[in-house]
């Protein structure tokens, strides 16, 4: 008996959803596509809460951005639940390895003791700061409109508190628990310190979840990142005899390496929506970015001492240059 093979193309009835259709057209959707876009609760739970009966629980006119389409605020990284967690996943892999390997060859023991000193000060306080930004990201995700823009911010979130848990693993390996509550006690009472805790509280209070997503993603992170992570890690403690905490801190470089991309690409969309969007993103940009650098001051002399307000100055020029790059000029 002969049997013959025919291939058989079978048309699909839908090629996805009918919300993407109405938005991209009768074509396959990414899995990006169907996890992000349209889902935003528009109709049901669509409620004047009790605790602010003069706003919708999901309310666009929160912030004053305005944006004809929320959606146009996409994540160029296409992030949605199963890319994050499979791309974070593979990193945690490589930070585990470089914990493994400092701890196994013991590393950390050839560190210089001034340089782990300044490494203990000026990190372990840190995890303070992440947690704060957990706290202001999520804010932005629960308040924020659309979410091809709110589940990033979610996925920011998460990802703070992954670095608040490896600035403590940090602490634990050079200090012991002695050097998170010194970190602790310096976050309270350092006056060093007291600036940067002073922008965290007050960003807890800013009530507009987009001037919130500049002040702390944009602002903070965009300076605060770069100083302590390029400059004083990578830069004056490895210099100095310290690269194995630059290998434990591989995973913020990168991190804010990828995320400052979906950061500028918000920036530059909602910015080139109108000119509205334009001047209110300078204005907060400008006052957000001032009162972090002369926040993180007083962080970077606890490591570079008298150069500081120079670093500080080229770290501003910098996010300057970038941010003229999204259409923003302060």
């Amino acid at each position: 008996m002969q049997i013959d093979l025919r291939t058989v193309s079978i048309q699909p009835q839908r090629q996805a959803f009918d919300h993407l259709v109405r938005r991209f057209g009768d074509k396959p959707a990414s899995r990006y596509q169907e996890g992000s876009y349209d889902i935003q609760a528009t109709e049901n739970l669509h409620y004047r809460p009790t605790w602010d009966p003069d706003q919708l629980i999901y309310d666009k006119s929160i912030t004053r951005i305005v944006m004809a389409d929320w959606y146009a605020l996409k994540d160029p990284r296409q992030f949605y639940y199963n890319t994050y967690t499979l791309a974070r996943a593979r990193q945690q892999e490589t930070t585990e390895a470089n914990f493994s390997f400092v701890e196994s060859r013991g590393l950390a023991e050839m560190i210089p003791e001034d340089l782990k000193q300044t490494a203990l000060k000026v990190l372990v306080p840190l995890r303070h700061a992440a947690w704060g930004a957990n706290q202001n990201n999520t804010f932005v995700c629960g308040y924020g409109y659309a979410a091809i823009f709110t589940q990033a911010c979610m996925f920011h979130a998460m990802d703070n508190l992954g670095i608040a848990q490896y600035l403590s693993r940090i602490g634990l390996l050079l200090g012991d628990t002695e050097a998170l509550d010194d970190g602790k006690k310096a976050w309270l009472e350092d006056e060093a310190w007291q600036p940067l805790r002073r922008y965290l509280e007050d960003c807890l209070v800013v009530r507009d979840p987009f001037e919130l997503f500049v002040a702390q993603n944009l602002a903070l992170d965009g300076l605060l990142y770069p100083l302590v992570y390029e400059r004083i890690v990578d830069g004056y403690l490895s210099s100095g005899g310290a690269s194995a905490i630059a290998m434990l801190t591989q995973f913020m470089n990168d991190w804010h390496d990828e995320t400052r991309k979906w950061i500028d690409a918000v920036l530059k969309t909602a910015a080139a929506e109108s000119g509205h969007n334009r001047e209110v993103l300078q204005e907060w940009c400008a006052k957000w970015g001032a009162r972090a650098a002369a926040a993180l001051l007083p962080v970077a002399r606890l490591a570079l001492g008298s150069a500081a307000e120079e670093v500080v100055g080229e770290e501003m020029a910098a996010l300057k240059a970038r941010l003229i790059k999204t259409g923003i000029e302060i």
